[in-house]
């Protein structure tokens, strides 16, 4: 006959269980910045979508060149949300196995184990993707701003691309 669980088997579990339900909290955060800052970009690329359909003759190269730094921003920001989402489905996997390994009395540790940094590797891309992201947006505010005031010098020790 299977040894039966006692709470004090449950409640370790869910001692164990709390750093990854922590992280599954950190990633919907995240995910949330990710999103709003997705939305932002597509409303901005559907406005410029009116913008060149109103206007007439060809469009401009500084509109078609903002097109496809915004389709360059919806592509990095696209992958780390793909990404997040991925590093929480792990996470979730390894709340399971913990409390499956538990009830069935079957060693999970090493599985585990695996799991949790291949979640972590994960994030890790999906941070760096928006880290890109962030960086395209804000090189574009710079260059915006020596538009408006020509001969200004670069700020924030930008490099020249």
């Amino acid at each position: 006959m299977p040894d039966l669980l006692v709470p004090t088997d449950i409640a370790h579990v869910i001692q164990i269980a709390i750093a990854p339900v922590f992280m599954l909290a950190g990633i919907g955060a995240l995910l949330n910045v990710m999103t709003n800052r997705l939305g932002r970009v597509v409303d901005r690329w559907r406005k410029m979508e009116k913008e060149l359909e109103a206007q007439e003759g060809a469009p401009s190269k500084d509109r078609i060149a903002h097109l496809a730094v915004l389709d360059r921003r919806m592509a990095h920001i696209n992958r780390a949300i793909a990404l997040s989402t991925l590093s929480a489905l792990l996470i979730c996997i390894v709340i399971i196995l913990l409390f499956t390994g538990q009830l069935l009395r079957f060693p999970v540790a090493s599985m585990v184990s695996i799991l949790f940094i291949a979640s972590m590797s994960v994030l890790v891309g999906s941070l760096l993707s928006f880290l890109l992201e962030i960086r395209i947006a804000s090189r574009m505010l710079r260059v915006a701003r020596t538009v408006l005031r020509p001969g200004a010098p670069p700020r924030h020790g930008n490099r020249k691309s």
